[in-house]
């Protein structure tokens, strides 16, 4: 990838666990830089309570400068489309890089369209029909951790460390074994 920039879009009342696992070790790991959007350049709340003042604002976003976009989960998604997120979601995929959303992020690839056609996850069967109802890709639906289909990785509230896994396999295939062993140490707890 000509890339090395791994961008978290973050919304107020985002899940600050869900995307922690893989932005840690894109970062330490996998040497990738990781920046923050906002959708304004104001302090963003977690969950958890944790301030974060975006690095841009999503109208400054460039997808031809991303590696790939990453979308954490929060209560924020079930308030309806946001048109700009949807906007950035599609002109990754134009420009062929991958967009990971999980928990009710993957609602805003719902509003996009691009759970229509694609196999992918989220929070348990009639989640996402609950809040999108143009969404048409109920027959693709799979109950798992995490999936990954093309450009397009989701993963359920429950799953960050399958998340990060399958992001790292989108950015990094040829490191196949670290991400094993990855998922060895963190999802599975074993040390050998």
């Amino acid at each position: 990838m000509a890339t090395k920039t791994a961008y978290a879009l973050l919304l107020n009342g985002y899940a600050d666990w869900e995307p922690a696992p893989a932005l840690a070790e894109l970062r330490r790991t996998f040497g990738f830089s990781v920046q923050t959007i906002g959708l304004a350049p104001e302090p963003i709340i977690s969950m958890g309570g944790l301030s974060v003042l975006p690095d841009i604002a999503l109208s400054d976003f460039a997808p031809e400068s991303a590696a790939i976009l990453i979308l954490p989960g929060g209560d924020a998604w079930m308030n309806g489309e946001v048109a700009e997120v949807s906007q950035a979601v599609i002109a990754m995929i134009a420009a062929n890089q991958p967009v990971a959303a999980i928990c009710a992020a993957t609602l805003a690839l719902a509003h996009a369209g691009l759970l229509d056609h694609r196999e992918h996850t989220s929070n348990g069967g009639g989640f996402i029909e609950k809040y999108v109802p143009k969404y048409r890709g109920h027959a693709l639906y799979r109950t798992s951790h995490a999936v990954t289909d093309g450009l397009v990785i989701t993963a359920n509230g429950l799953s960050p460390f399958p998340f990060a896994a399958q992001i790292f396999r989108a950015l990094a295939p040829e490191r196949e074994q670290d991400i094993e062993t990855y998922e060895n140490l963190y999802l599975r707890g074993l040390l050998d």
